[in-house]
């Protein structure tokens, strides 16, 4: 896809000191337009919920530690989205807190071949949204360094990233584990 070739080599031309900050087509680029667009993802999502239309989240990560992240998803979840987070290792959100984050689950996976991909998904009112890269939901990696991920566009791509990747860890009875509202899992 052109437009993201063009990100790509707007992306390394930053890094490597050759130009300044260019606009983004269709990366999300932190520190730049990712946490921005983060939470107008999650906010549309919150607005499919109050318009009757469902909405949901199903992120996976390795870590969850940025506090106006967390916030978003507790306003979302108190506006009924459906969230879902598989976080490999540290997560600051309590999930399943009355009145808070009714509507959130965290699962962690740990298997032996310690597994670092991101996935991101939101519903958009069953027009899906997926995007994939290196960014964690952590302030360092919004704020303070140079991450990226990318829209999946491909239906077939999407749709396999949907139930074939975070399908299969939802429903893992194995090696997850849930997150409680007290902080054990």
């Amino acid at each position: 896809r052109p437009e993201l070739g063009a990100d790509a080599a707007a992306l390394f031309n930053l890094l490597t000191g050759y130009s300044k900050f260019d606009q983004w087509r269709r990366l999300l680029v932190a520190p730049h337009n990712m946490r921005r667009r983060l939470m107008e993802l999650t906010e549309r999502e919150a607005e499919h919920a109050r318009s009757g239309r469902g909405g949901r989240i199903v992120a996976k990560m390795n870590s969850l530690a940025d506090d106006g992240i967390n916030n978003a998803l507790y306003a979302a979840s108190q506006q009924g989205v459906a969230i879902d987070l598989i976080v490999r290792g540290l997560c600051c959100l309590r999930p399943g807190v009355p009145g808070l984050s009714d509507n959130i689950r965290v699962t962690s996976i740990v298997g032996r071949f310690l597994e670092h991909s991101r996935v991101f998904h939101f519903a958009n009112g069953g027009d899906d949204e997926v995007y994939i890269g290196s960014a964690d939901f952590m302030t360092r990696n919004l704020d303070r360094r140079v991450e990226s991920i990318v829209p999946v566009e491909d239906p077939v791509l999407r749709d396999r990233l949907i139930v074939e990747v975070l399908g299969t860890c939802l429903a893992d009875n194995v090696q997850a584990r849930e997150l409680l509202p007290e902080g054990t899992w």
